[in-house]
């Protein structure tokens, strides 16, 4: 299981790179998040001071002290791998050179965006993240209790306006582009909801509660169930989760009851006590 998702995040960063370093740094158009950040840097440090230092490594300086917080708040399986995915994208962003593979800004922007949001749908669809906002916004939400959403929203608002404002508005719609595209993008692969809620019909409730308990910390409320053609009495289990745990659960499923049926729904907000942590 740890081979199969060190080859995602493998993958993942790979492809994140591939975006950045064929379509968008050379086109002026930026991605989001701590990358987009350490993409702005590297152009603005290259293009008013004497320096140049490279977005690889702008990416993995920014992401030591939010793998350090994510450490101690947020969970160390989770940050581990998160930050493996870091330190694999700024080894691809300094390998692979910086080409342009078409002089079209649009064409440069949707590519650019749809590489970069599989890579990131494909590590979070396994239990990682490309770690950087991430991780902060997931430990920001749990001490403010607010949305994570606000946090990229800010973030990438102050990358959008900053683009604009030093290399032109035109930049900064083709950002937003790049930014609506791979959102989407993310969304079909992975889901957009911070906070699910899944309904697991099951002949096996005991077995999974206990296979569900020795790895996510949740709470589960077991409901009565009876299958309506076949008359079988079952159990339906609902657990709110973490978009996070996502893949956690549905491999314990499908460990314990692979004929289980599992309904995934999002979860516009909690009241009560609901564990933030990851593990």
């Amino acid at each position: 299981m740890h081979v199969k998702k060190f080859t995602i995040v493998l993958i993942g960063a790979l492809l994140n790179a591939i975006a950045m370093n064929l379509f968008l740094i050379p086109a002026n158009v930026y991605t989001s998040g701590f990358a987009g950040v350490a993409q702005l840097t590297s152009k603005l440090v290259g293009d008013y001071t004497p320096y140049e230092i490279s977005t690889g490594i702008l990416l993995f300086i920014l992401n030591i002290p939010v793998a350090i917080l994510g450490w101690k708040q947020v969970g160390k399986l989770f940050t581990f791998y998160s930050f493996l995915s870091v330190v694999l994208m700024s080894f691809f962003l300094e390998i692979i050179p910086v080409q342009a593979l078409s002089s079209d800004i649009l064409l440069n922007a949707v590519f650019g965006g749809v590489i970069a949001a599989v890579g990131i749908g494909l590590t979070l669809k396994w239990g990682a993240s490309t770690g950087g906002l991430d991780i902060v916004a997931l430990v920001l939400s749990r001490v403010k209790d607010r949305p994570i959403g606000i946090y990229f929203f800010i973030l990438n608002a102050v990358i959008i306006l900053t683009a604009g404002y030093v290399y032109g508005w035109e930049k900064a719609l083709y950002t937003l582009v790049t930014l609506y595209v791979t959102t989407r993008v993310i969304d079909s692969i992975h889901t957009r909801y911070q906070k699910l809620t899944a309904m697991i019909i099951t002949n096996k409730g005991e077995e999974l509660k206990k296979a569900i308990h020795a790895k996510l910390v949740r709470g589960i409320t077991t409901v009565p169930a009876k299958g309506a053609f076949s008359n079988e009495d079952k159990d339906m289990l609902i657990i709110v989760i973490t978009r996070y745990e996502l893949f956690d659960l549905a491999r314990i499923i499908k460990e314990v009851d692979p004929k289980a049926f599992t309904n995934i729904v999002q979860t516009t907000e909690v009241l009560g006590l609901f564990r933030k942590d990851i593990g």
